[in-house]
């Protein structure tokens, strides 16, 4: 089930939402059962793996903070939670990498090839594997006491706002919520105007630019301009689609009184890579951040380790994505990128450049990875480089290409987009006060996008592959 779709806007929200404000108690575990109607509606047996990643990490909080459980004995518990939890992210994400990569070594060395296993990837699987490691890492460390229920740890894993595509909601933000907390006409009317924007970002902005990025990335020489507004295209919708996604989650929560951390904060007028990280998918960088750079000992073991550490968390970002060679060299273009910022320092002659200049260079860079992040594989991503450069002569089709690309309502969309994304104030900091103005703004909008969704053609959110 997605946001997107009139089963869930007109039937399972209305009617989870009833019922969640009718009962008097035993909430958590009725948006338990609602969360895993929603997981199952798409593949219902996945829901078992779901519940068995959960059951193994609430069992290790039990095994870590149990009276008497000596040093070693909360090590092994700890050890075994995240090793069976990622154990099973990467059977079901990238076993299949390794098949395919073991195939083609063996025709390398001249052997026969073997038959692929084929294993289809959970939706949603790295966000609630994700979660649930935060929970037993975080009892560990003795950030936040161990959830008393498992019905309320269950919730927390399955809630479904976030389910799906995030953002990756940490136990230690959250613990608190699953046992108190709020439900006020301000938090929900905040919540429903997050959503709402939310939806028209995804309806109104990504679909459209999703349509455009298409194009181009499926020509087979397109022309320079082409490339470049292709990629500028794909770089608006992963935006407006995962911040879209992100605001509707964070909505949603606040209606059912949760609230999670903000996503994203305008990214595109980042003045540095490092400065995008802090700015896109930060639920994500924080992850990395705090449960793999600082363990590895972050910045406080040498300029080489700190430079190492980066290249580490990044490439494993790079794979977290997606179980393929273009995801990796992502992951490692960014950490190149963040070790040759740390490199050249604060005092550079990049950051006497005034700021405007700045962000027109980081965007430019993060064009280049989107190159990689949307290709197929790794040579369907060096000749769009070709063509962006000008390397490859454009095909005869590239005049038809142009005509498709360059009507009036794809460059009034275009110029929609790019105000909204170079410009600071984001969803997240306009939802939480409504007037009646807003009001107005809100109810128009919700009704262009609710009439673009039933004649648009389906268009799942991107980050539901990963």
């Amino acid at each position: 089930m997605v946001f997107t779709s009139h089963i869930f806007l007109f039937y399972f929200l209305p009617f989870v939402l009833f019922v969640y404000y009718l009962l008097p108690r035993g909430r958590n575990f009725f948006l338990l059962c609602a969360s895993y109607v929603f997981y199952g509606w798409w593949q219902p047996w996945f829901v078992f793996l779901m519940f068995f990643a959960t059951w193994v990490n609430y069992l290790g909080g039990i095994a870590i903070t149990r009276p008497g459980a000596t040093g070693r004995s909360r090590k092994l518990a700890l050890t075994l939670s995240v090793g069976v939890s990622l154990s099973l992210l990467g059977f079901f994400k990238y076993f299949m990498f390794l098949e395919n990569n073991l195939n083609d070594l063996l025709a390398l060395l001249g052997s026969e090839n073997f038959s692929i296993y084929v294993v289809t990837l959970p939706i949603g699987i790295s966000f609630y594997i994700f979660q649930s490691l935060s929970y037993s890492v975080d009892v560990y460390r003795g950030e936040s006491p161990p959830v008393r229920s498992f019905f309320d740890f269950a919730c927390y894993v399955a809630l479904f706002p976030q389910l799906i595509a995030g953002p990756i909601v940490r136990y230690n933000t959250i613990a608190d919520q699953l046992v108190e907390r709020d439900h006020t006409v301000q938090k929900f009317s905040s919540g429903t105007a997050l959503f709402i924007l939310g939806f028209a970002k995804k309806i109104l902005l990504a679909n459209p630019m999703g349509e455009i990025a298409d194009s181009v990335f499926a020509a087979n020489s397109p022309a320079t301009i082409d490339a470049w507004f292709g990629v500028t295209a794909y770089a608006f919708q992963i935006y407006f689609d995962f911040s879209g996604y992100s605001d509707m989650a964070i909505g949603l929560g606040r209606m059912f009184g949760f609230e999670f951390l903000r996503n994203f904060n305008a990214p595109y007028l980042a003045d540095s890579i490092t400065d995008f990280w802090r700015r896109w998918h930060i639920s994500l960088s924080t992850f990395l951040r705090d449960y793999l750079y600082i363990p590895l000992g972050g910045n406080r073991k040498g300029t080489r380790r700190t430079y190492l550490n980066l290249a580490i968390v990044m490439l494993l970002g790079g794979l977290w994505h997606g179980a393929s060679w273009v995801f990796v060299i992502w992951g490692a273009y960014h950490g190149a990128l963040l070790c040759f910022e740390r490199w050249r320092g604060k005092e550079s002659l990049y950051n006497s450049l005034p700021r405007p200049v700045r962000v027109a260079i980081t965007f430019v860079l993060v064009l280049f990875s989107w190159v990689l992040f949307r290709s197929p594989d790794i040579q369907q991503a060096f000749d769009f480089f070709g063509a962006m450069f000008g390397v490859l002569k454009p095909e005869g089709g590239s005049i038809l290409l142009a005509a498709e690309l360059y009507t009036r309502g794809h460059l009034v969309l275009m110029a929609i987009c790019a105000a909204f994304a170079f410009q600071p104030l984001q969803a997240f900091d306009w939802a939480p006060t409504i007037t009646w103005k807003k009001m107005v703004i809100l109810i128009l909008l919700f009704l262009v996008a609710i009439m673009m969704m039933f004649v648009q053609a389906f268009n799942p959110f991107l980050y539901f592959q990963f």
